[in-house]
């Protein structure tokens, strides 16, 4: 089936995209395809993609029993390779040639700052709900606060929460994000109020949020997004999915629901659908491969060589001294001439394993700080440094991004200790840290903003004129390209006890 043929199924009479069985029985059966955080464009190892997933899509919608609805649970514009040049463009592009019936902003579509978030929701040609996302006390321009489509006889009403944490997570000055079970417990009884029938949270919010709205009640459905957990869970009362990230896996919530007297009465049934059992859609496929050629020209180009292995999966750079940390730490110390560096590792992003001798490219440097961040330099004293890395080791047993790499010290750090009291010793070139100093510092400009939790490098004189800052990524491909061959290594600059 073609994307023409298949955009012309649609319910032209319901207020949404939805897929149609051809005539409604009662009950009702609805399925959900419900996908989330995802900014790669096109499968690996065999998985994910939007050729992938829009393969999922005509498979259900083939099967003609049903209607069926995609949602998307938040995080696309960022940070995907291409979006460091664009700006997530292209993401919405390909969404928009998906039949996606309602969207949730995640907290990565704040990562190039509101303006670009508000650009990039106006360019979209699907329902965007952002319930608890606030500039100026209104919603933010581009979303709705609730949306609601009649499938059948049926009513669904959607709420879109955002995770309160984008404030730290992303660069979303000025935007406010109202508390997660306040606005869901005024806007499902609105909703109730106004006739829907089922109301659906579409949750970009982390795993604790997500719980403490399954034990709220106040929703029917809740569609996740944030944590990348492939899981489903219903209480009874309340029915969960997750699907893991980069469509790699969709959940199909099945949904029956009738009306029992004057009760509507549903129940769910969950399926994995696994994209790799799936053959990718040609003309989807063809879509995806124009924007992998434009970037290719531009970074399938060698830049040097590393001797020693580089890891940087997200448990390896969100947990401990890493490699990969070491070298861009270094690589923008010597950059901007500082004393110091330290950077955090959720901005080191491609989650994947380099072998010695692996020979590297533009791309590899792209994939990995894909979010357009800058290197600033600070003047700072030897108390705001102790403080930082305190906050950079506060969470460490989650594997929060805020984790610190460094170069030019090293630092000693007990984990047993509570967060905010757990570094034992920092040197500085060997010496210890005088509290009382003035250090140099180089650090992104994400972090320098407060980003993450650094509250303590806010306000700090920086020493480079703004204008006149380069790209973290440009640095790090010019150091290895000037060094030729490098072999960073795990040496001892974070020491957990």
């Amino acid at each position: 089936m073609s994307l023409s043929k298949l955009s012309a199924t649609l319910l032209l009479g319901m207020s949404g995209w939805a897929f149609a069985a051809a005539a409604q029985a009662e009950p009702l059966h609805l399925t959900i395809l419900h996908y989330n955080d995802m900014d790669r464009m096109e499968a690996e190892n065999g998985r994910g993609g939007f050729a992938k997933l829009m393969a999922v899509l005509k498979d259900e919608v083939s099967r003609g029993d049903r209607t069926v609805l995609l949602t998307h649970g938040g995080d696309a514009i960022s940070p995907s390779l291409l979006s460091g040049f664009d700006h997530g463009a292209h993401i919405i592009d390909l969404i928009n040639e998906t039949p996606t019936a309602i969207f949730v902003p995640g907290n990565h579509e704040f990562d190039f700052g509101p303006e670009v978030a508000k650009q990039r929701l106006s360019e979209a040609k699907f329902p965007v709900v952002a319930s608890n996302v606030l500039e100026n006390g209104r919603i933010i321009e581009g979303a709705v606060e609730t949306y609601t489509m009649d499938v059948g006889d049926i009513t669904l009403g959607f709420i879109g929460l955002t995770t309160p944490d984008t404030v730290h997570l992303a660069s979303a000055d000025g935007v406010e994000f109202a508390p997660v079970l306040e606005t869901t417990a005024r806007l499902a009884e609105k909703l109730r109020k106004d006739g829907a029938d089922l109301v659906i949270a579409l949750a970009h919010v982390d795993i604790g949020d997500d719980m403490d709205l399954i034990r709220q009640g106040a929703v029917d459905v809740i569609l996740a997004g944030h944590d990348h957990n492939l899981m489903t869970f219903y209480d009874g009362k309340t029915a969960f999915v997750e699907s893991s990230s980069q469509a790699n896996y969709v959940t199909a919530l099945d949904l029956t629901i009738e009306q029992v007297d004057d009760e509507i009465v549903w129940s769910p049934a969950f399926r994995t659908l696994d994209t790799a059992a799936y053959e990718p859609d040609p003309e989807m496929a063809a879509k995806v491969q124009q924007y992998l050629d434009r970037l290719s020209a531009e970074l399938d180009i060698e830049i040097g060589k590393t001797e020693t292995a580089l890891d940087s999966r997200r448990a390896t750079v969100r947990g401990g001294e890493a490699a990969i940390g070491n070298l861009i730490a270094d690589a923008i110390r010597e950059a901007v001439g500082a004393d110091i560096a330290i950077t955090n590792g959720g901005g080191i992003r491609a989650d994947r394993e380099y072998a010695p001798g692996t020979v590297l490219t533009r791309r590899d440097i792209q994939s990995e700080l894909p979010f357009g961040n800058k290197t600033v330099k600070l003047e700072v004293t030897g108390r705001q440094i102790r403080e930082a890395l305190e906050i950079g080791f506060s969470q460490a047993e989650e594997n929060a991004g805020r984790f610190p790499h460094v170069s030019g010290m090293t630092v000693t750090v007990d984990l047993s200790q509570p967060p905010m009291n757990r570094v034992k010793e920092i040197l500085v070139g060997g010496v210890p840290l005088d509290d009382g100093k003035t250090y140099t510092l180089a650090t992104n400009d994400y972090m320098a903003e407060g980003g993450d939790g650094y509250s303590a490098l806010v306000g700090s004189p920086n020493l480079i004129d703004p204008a006149a800052a380069n790209f973290m990524s440009s640095q790090v491909i010019d150091y290895i390209e000037r060094h030729g061959t490098v072999a960073p290594k795990v040496e001892g600059r974070i020491v957990m006890q």
